[in-house]
Parts: structure tokens; C-alpha cells; sequence
């Protein structure tokens, strides 16, 4: 009996340093958690690139068997991969086609140019030749680095046009989720000299160049989002912390440049835009973006879903080709980049 009576203080105070060290810990933690955008980006992007890895064995299920040509992983800067691309187009055509610049997605803090690759292919079996860019993500660079990187990465394009059969008169922005946004936004800057100014851009295309816009389930006005409700709430504020480089990101310049409803104008291109009915960024984003390039005047087309829809087609449904409204959503994407090339064709 007296040994387990002195026993038992020596566990009390073990149990207490325990619980001050589990304590401190986890002060540690949140203090991080507060201070650092890293620790929650690192879980974020871990969870996107494991989605990506599953979406990218869907897609090569659907591969194309048409040969292409391919160059791969080409550097247009100085930063490694991260200002890399990937060129496809059908081996047996010749000379310049429609060119598909495609920005890939994943909140601006994840995401790689091999996670659109087989859609790439795809695309660049239906005539066209595709660039897939790679551009730096957050938080290992901010606002607005990724923005210059594919800038940089469209005069490189231009600069080699002829080797790359791309038409430097028929380039098509492309992107999905974030990509998407970055394609607005560039697209905006070169159609919009006066917000061009305001980025502190100056672009590598000019608006006669700049034909048309393919935007998948895409981000075009984060100023809701500092309210934005649930877990899908608290991951956009995150990453945009991340981007930006601020905790507060919505009241700074380029928390307020991302946001291009506003800054649009009747000479935006021709626009493609799609999301899934079970995406909230369909409702919130997709279309009142449609809605405003439509009342400008812009050519829009547009594919959305009704709640009902018998599939509920989740954020980025477009690569989700199991589906047969993601089939669809590609051969109406592909009727799309035709128009373009046949509308230059008869101006011509």
C-alpha cells in the first residue's frame, strides 16, 4: 500500500508537465496558425494535389490516340519549372494554328501544368495547338509575381511562334478555378489599357491578338469572400493570404485587382464560361460574370446546369470526363475555339 501511495504523486506530476507541454503546444500552434499563412497552405495544397493525382487518372482513361508533337517542359524564365511549359499539336498538320494558352487551377497556392496535361492533349488532337504554363505559386511568391510570370510567358510564346506552331493572331486564354481568374485577368489588362495601368502591366499581346476566352468554374470577384460562410470560406482566406501576402488581403491593391466584374469592358474577347450546378462558384461567380460580359455586349456563351440537372457536377467538373456532361462541356469547347478560327477565316 505505501508504494502505491508514492507512486501516485510522481504520475500527478508527469500528467501535469503533459498537459502544460500539450498546452504550450498548442499556443504554438496557433499562434502560427495566425501569424503564417504556411502551415494551413501546406495542408490545403496537400489535399489539392492528391484530387489532382485522382482527376488525372480519369482523364488519361479518356487519352487521345492521335499523334501529336509535343515540347515539354521549356523554360520561358528563370525560375526553373515554375516558369516552365508544355506545347502539344497534332503531328500531322503544318504550319501556325489557333493557340490555347491554358492556366491551370488550384487556388493560386497549388497546381502544376501535368495536372491539365491529357485535357491539353485532347484539345490538341481537335486541330489546335495547346501551351500549358506553369507560373510560381503562394505563399513561396505573392501577388503579383504569378500575373508578370505568365505575361512573360505569353511574349515567349510570340517570340516563338513559327518553332512552336502557334498563330500570334489567334491566341485563346484558357484556365480553370484559379486559372480562370488569371485568364480574366490578363485578358482584362489587355483589353483594358486604363486597368492595365493600374496592375503596373503592360501586355505581351494587344487586343487584335487576344480572340477568346475559355473560363472553367473560375473566380472573377473575391470581395465576398472576407465573409464567405464554412469550411470552403476559411480555405479561400486562406489562400488568398497566401497570394497576396497579407493577412487583411481584401484592402489591398491586390486584393482589389484580382476582383475584374468591375473592370471588364465591350472589348473583352469572345468568352467560353462553364460551372458545375453542385459548385458554388457557379451561382456566386460564373454567371453574374456571364451575366455582366453579356450586357457589355460581349460574345458569351455559356454552359450552366440547373439545380436539378441529373448529375451534380462538383468544382471543376470540366476534367471530370466520367461524366457525360464534362464530355459534352469539351465538344462544346472545342465548337467554340472553330467559331473562332472560322470567324478569322472569313474577315480574312
Amino acid at each position: 500500500m505505501s508504494r502505491t501511495f508514492e507512486r501516485r504523486p510522481w504520475i500527478r506530476r508527469r500528467s501535469s508537465k503533459i498537459g502544460i507541454t500539450a498546452l504550450a503546444l498548442g499556443i504554438i500552434a496557433a499562434l502560427v496558425w495566425t501569424l503564417s499563412p504556411w502551415p494551413a497552405t501546406l495542408l490545403i495544397r496537400a489535399l489539392f494535389d492528391s484530387n489532382a493525382a485522382s482527376t488525372v487518372e480519369e482523364l488519361e482513361r479518356y487519352a487521345t490516340d492521335v499523334p501529336l508533337t509535343e515540347t515539354l517542359d521549356e523554360e520561358y524564365g528563370d525560375s526553373g519549372a515554375d516558369t516552365s511549359l508544355d506545347v502539344y499539336s497534332p503531328a500531322e498538320s503544318s504550319g501556325p494554328l489557333t493557340t490555347v494558352v491554358w492556366i491551370h487551377g488550384g487556388a493560386w497556392i497549388s497546381g502544376d501544368k501535368s495536372n491539365v496535361a491529357p485535357y491539353a492533349r485532347n484539345l490538341a488532337a481537335e486541330g489546335f495547338t495547346v501551351v500549358a504554363v506553369n507560373y510560381t505559386v503562394s505563399p513561396e511568391a505573392t501577388y503579383p509575381t504569378a500575373l508578370n510570370e505568365l505575361n512573360d510567358a505569353l511574349a515567349y510564346i510570340l517570340d516563338n511562334a513559327e518553332r512552336l506552331r502557334v498563330d500570334p493572331q489567334n491566341i485563346v486564354f484558357a484556365g480553370d478555378s484559379a486559372g480562370a481568374q488569371l485568364s480574366a485577368q490578363l485578358a482584362t489588362a489587355v483589353t483594358n489599357p486604363a486597368y492595365a495601368t493600374t496592375v503596373g502591366i503592360a501586355p505581351s499581346l494587344s487586343t487584335d491578338q487576344l480572340q477568346g476566352v475559355i473560363l472553367n468554374c473560375g473566380i472573377y470577384d473575391v470581395s465576398g469572400i472576407p465573409n464567405a460562410p464554412g469550411l470552403g470560406g476559411w480555405g479561400f482566406r486562406i489562400a488568398l493570404w497566401g497570394y497576396v501576402g497579407v493577412k487583411d488581403w481584401s484592402s489591398t491593391p491586390g486584393g482589389e485587382q484580382m476582383s475584374v466584374l468591375d473592370d471588364v469592358t465591350a472589348d473583352f474577347p469572345r468568352t467560353w464560361i462553364s460551372g458545375g450546378n453542385a459548385d458554388p462558384l457557379t451561382a456566386s461567380q460564373s454567371v453574374p460574370f456571364a451575366k455582366t460580359l453579356s450586357e457589355l455586349g460581349v460574345d458569351t456563351t455559356t454552359l450552366f446546369y440547373p439545380e436539378d440537372h441529373t448529375e451534380q457536377l462538383p468544382h471543376e467538373y470540366q476534367f471530370h470526363l466520367d461524366f457525360e456532361d464534362a464530355r459534352s462541356a469539351f465538344d462544346s469547347t472545342v465548337t467554340f475555339l472553330n467559331s473562332i478560327e472560322g470567324s478569322r477565316a472569313t474577315s480574312q
